[in-house]
């Protein structure tokens, strides 16, 4: 299985609008961040991707991907979903929708603000066949596992993707560190988890709450991402031990 990190910023990006870099360096490419997505790849080249990002189009491009074989969604906060539209050049590709998930509130707040996309309009086709994430357990031979995460006063999804023995977590968006998830990442080979920044945050995992939950699910190895611009990449990476590395766009991982 591989991962491919698709954005690795928090909701405004690195840098912000106005060139603001904060503590980031602006002459590490690294420090450069789009907003959180992910593919997880598996055998036969078999894409599942994990949120629609507000800078999808710009990330499948960079990263030459022509094709994707399912869809998850976290929850619907904008930078995760909004560029939902960049899923239509894959139905064109398509004889049918392509599969989408999501947990409940997710896929009512989904269908809410995007009917066009899982209902078709105006004589176009219906894009993402929308799901609940209860009746899924494979796509495409990725085995899919999963459970809410608090995230302030909302949720989002974590995600536990298996296939040949190896498995790669993805926890983003999330505030707390509950039983539930440190079972669903147990001895994950390779750990995603959200570390927006080093002070705590009401709605986001922090930089200490992150090693914390590496920790205790005993992942093999972790990456860092939803990072803002405060987590400067070189800092990070000489303070972080062996088995953690900041996150950054375009970084590929093979579990």
């Amino acid at each position: 299985m591989k991962l491919i990190m698709l954005g690795s910023g928090t909701s405004t990006g690195v840098p912000r609008v106005g060139n603001d870099w904060g503590e980031c360096d602006p002459l590490e490419p690294r420090n450069r961040r789009t907003r959180v997505s992910i593919i997880v790849e598996g055998a036969d080249e078999v894409r599942l991707l994990v949120d629609t990002s507000t800078d999808l189009r710009h990330q499948l491009l960079a990263n030459e991907i022509d094709r994707i074989d399912g869809v998850f969604w976290t929850h619907d906060h904008a930078d995760h979903c909004h560029g939902i539209d960049d899923l239509r050049p894959f139905r064109m590709a398509r004889t049918a929708s392509l599969p989408g998930y999501a947990a409940d509130e997710t896929v009512l707040r989904l269908r809410q603000r995007f009917g066009y996309v899982f209902a078709g309009q105006f004589g176009y086709p219906t894009i993402v066949a929308l799901d609940n994430l209860d009746r899924v357990r494979m796509v495409g031979g990725i085995g899919v596992r999963h459970c809410q995460m608090p995230h302030g006063p909302a949720q989002s999804t974590a995600y536990v993707f298996e296939q040949d023995g190896k498995s790669i977590g993805y926890a983003t968006d999330f505030s707390e560190i509950t039983a539930e998830m440190v079972t669903l990442f147990d001895r994950c080979d390779v750990l995603v988890v959200d570390a927006l920044r080093r002070k705590p945050h009401p709605t986001h995992a922090h930089l200490a709450m992150a090693l914390e939950l590496v920790e205790a699910c005993r992942a093999d190895r972790a990456v860092l991402t939803h990072l803002d611009k405060s987590m400067d990449y070189a800092t990070l990476c000489a303070e972080l031990p062996a088995h953690i590395q900041p996150g950054f766009d375009g970084l590929e991982i093979v579990a």
